[in-house]
C-alpha cells in the first residue's frame, strides 16, 4: 500500500498543494494534519498513518519538511521504516528510499543528522562554559539554605518528626533526607 501524509503549520494554510501533488504520484490512504505544528507532541494524523503503515508499504509525502523538521529526526524516523521494512518517498526532495540512489540518500540524511547532533552538543559544551566563565551557575537551585538547614536539624533533633519538619518548611520529605544523608 501507498500511505500518503500531508500536514500545515496554520489553520489558515491550505494542504490542497501538497494533496495535489500526492493525488498525482497515487496513494492508497491518505493521513493529515491541519494546523498542527512540526514540533508538535502529537501529530494525530502522522501517528495514525504510522499505525496503518505495515512491511512493504511505502509513506509519501510532498517534502520533507512535512515529515520530519530536522536532520536528526528525519534520520530517525526513515530508520524506524527501514527497521520495519517500510520505504519512504518524498516528491519534491527526490528520496525514494525504494530504490538504490534513494537507499545512499537516506545514509547521506543520516550522516547529517548525526553531523547536526554532534554540532548541537558542541556549541551547548561551549556556551555553558561561556556562561560559567561569566559567573552563571547551572543546575538547580538549593531547596534550603544553611539557617534553615540547622533550623531542621534543631528540630528533629528536638524530637519533631522529620515528616512535620518537612511539612513546616513547605519541602518534601525525600528532600530533606537527602539533606540530612549530605551532612
Amino acid at each position: 500500500m501507498r500511505i500518503a501524509y500531508a500536514r500545515v503549520s496554520t489553520v489558515d494554510q491550505s494542504l490542497n498543494l501538497q494533496t495535489d501533488a500526492l493525488e498525482k504520484r497515487g496513494y492508497d490512504e491518505l493521513f493529515k494534519d491541519h494546523g498542527v505544528s512540526g514540533v508538535a507532541a502529537s501529530r494525530p494524523g502522522l501517528e495514525q498513518a504510522f499505525r496503518t503503515l505495515k512491511a512493504g508499504d511505502t509513506l509519501v509525502v510532498w517534502r520533507l519538511d512535512r515529515l520530519a523538521r530536522s536532520m536528526y529526526e528525519l534520520a530517525d524516523f526513515l530508520h524506524t521504516f527501514k527497521q520495519r521494512g517500510i520505504a519512504f518517498e518524498s516528491i519534491c526532495d527526490g528520496m525514494d528510499t525504494s530504490t538504490a540512489f534513494g537507499e545512499c540518500m537516506y545514509m547521506v540524511a543520516g550522516a547529517f543528522a548525526h553531523l547536526e547532533r554532534c554540532i548541537l552538543i558542541e556549541r551547548t559544551r561551549e556556551g555553558m562554559a561561556a556562561a560559567k566563565a561569566r559567573g552563571a551557575k547551572f543546575g538547580r537551585k538549593r531547596v534550603l539554605n544553611g539557617e534553615e538547614f540547622r533550623e531542621a536539624r534543631f528540630l528533629i533533633h528536638s524530637g519533631m518528626s522529620v515528616a512535620n519538619v518537612a511539612e513546616h518548611l513547605g519541602i518534601g520529605r525525600s528532600t530533606l533526607y537527602r539533606y540530612l544523608q549530605a551532612a
